[in-house]
């Protein structure tokens, strides 16, 4: 069954070709983010209008590279949720008329959702159920997947996402955006024990708070200036608070879900210290713990077409009434 994934939630514009839900046909993918680097964040309408310019040229590109003609395809799945409202009505509009041309269903699928199945792609023995932990620049949650189909919020970032808190400590410091990749870079040659930082408690123990340790940050640059050394250690020490609230947390999760496995998904797990920590603290526990290949780590359509894939073989339809789902 060939299933082309439309994915347009934040600034990439994204089309893929997936066969029974795992074999990637093709992967096409183009960003928008040099544009939004000048302004330290995403500009939604600056997004949405480069992928107005840019999914059909993307969709097709895709479709090419897979040998798999329009007439071949059997199921639509395009993001319908959530994400930035005139970026995600781009892909449900050119979905949506794809799906009327060709007379084929569309699904319309919940991207972080789509960030659990990531690992599906590249991980052939994944076995229902698990938890799940999904980290990236829009949203930081703890989930329960019982099946495809219903995967269960168990905690939430109640202010910046892990992602956004990366951002934000990278402008402090002046590094720069995107903050993620910088950060890291940076923070190799830091001391991770060198300032102790941490992130603020909530009163539900598997949801995430990183505005405290962001201010924190900020109240200890303020008016000073620093040396290289001083920001790596910085850098070093704030990644490494991060990562040990998301690993303590998700080790919780585990052990009230009574799951020996963590699947792992969203733009930050492609980062190294966090993947060698993960690794490192769960094997000590007796548990697996599973990441996607980095290619599908970032938004991309890829995971959404896979998912579709099991949600129709479950039994789910759509119409085509559906629109965007901000929550």
């Amino acid at each position: 069954m060939y299933v082309l994934g439309i994915e347009t939630s934040c600034d990439e514009t994204s089309a893929a070709v997936v066969k029974d839900g795992r074999r990637v046909m093709s992967l096409a993918t183009n960003s928008s983010l040099a544009l939004h680097k000048k302004y330290g964040g995403i500009v939604p309408e600056i997004a949405f209008r480069r992928q107005l310019e840019t999914i059909a040229e993307v969709t097709d590109r895709a479709l090419k590279k897979s040998g798999v003609a329009l007439g071949r395809l059997d199921l639509l799945a395009v993001t319908n949720g959530p994400g930035l409202l005139g970026s995600l009505l781009v892909g449900i509009s050119f979905a949506k008329a794809l799906s009327l041309s060709l007379r084929i269903p569309l699904l319309g699928v919940d991207h972080l959702h789509g960030h659990i199945y990531a690992s599906f792609l590249n991980n052939p023995g994944i076995d229902l159920p698990f938890v799940s932990l999904v980290v990236s620049g829009g949203h930081t949650s703890l989930f329960l997947a019982k099946q495809f189909g219903q995967m269960d919020i168990l905690g939430a970032t109640q202010d910046d996402a892990c992602g956004e808190a990366f951002d934000k400590v990278a402008k402090i410091l002046g590094l720069g955006y995107p903050g993620g990749p910088l950060i890291e870079r940076l923070a190799r040659e830091g001391d991770p024990q060198k300032i102790k930082f941490s992130c603020s408690r909530t009163k539900n123990p598997l949801d995430f708070s990183f505005s405290g340790i962001k201010t924190a940050v900020l109240y200890l640059t303020r008016n000073k200036r620093l040396s290289l050394k001083e920001k790596s250690d910085i850098a070093a020490s704030f990644q490494e608070a991060v990562i040990d609230t998301l690993i303590d947390k998700a080790l919780l999760a585990c052990k009230l879900k009574k799951s020996n496995v963590l699947v792992l998904g969203g733009g930050v797990v492609a980062n190294r210290r966090l993947r060698e920590k993960f690794i490192s603290r769960f094997a000590e526990k007796g548990l697996k713990v599973i990441f996607p290949a980095k290619e599908f780590c970032l938004d991309n359509a890829a995971m959404i077409a896979g998912l579709g894939f099991r949600l129709y073989r479950e039994g789910l339809r759509t119409d085509l009434i559906f629109g965007a789902n901000l929550n």
